[in-house]
């Protein structure tokens, strides 16, 4: 399985629902569909099922952004916090 996705808006606040297997490769679908939305953007990762680091990296620096993480499993809920705390302390 890919990666699917979805957009929808309510109101002017923008949802990207992500579905599937999201790798490195959809990373630039993905932050080209934010560039063009406005600050405070959802993404719902409530259907994805594997990530990579990179992935991982990517979430942290939209959220870090001011996007907003819905439904976000709680390994990769996780692993995102793990590289907050990295990159608030890069010598851990």
């Amino acid at each position: 399985m890919t990666l699917k996705i979805e957009t929808h808006f309510e109101g002017n606040k923008l949802t990207i629902r992500l579905t599937g297997r999201m790798r490195e490769e959809h990373l630039d679908a993905v932050r080209a569909l934010l560039d063009k939305a406005n600050p405070g953007t959802a993404l719902n990762l409530g259907n994805v099922n594997l990530v990579g680091v990179e992935v991982v990296r990517f979430l942290a620096d939209c959220e870090r952004a001011g996007n907003e993480l819905v439904d976000c499993p709680p390994y990769i809920r996780d692993w995102i916090d793990r590289e907050h705390a990295k990159q608030s302390n890069p010598s851990s």
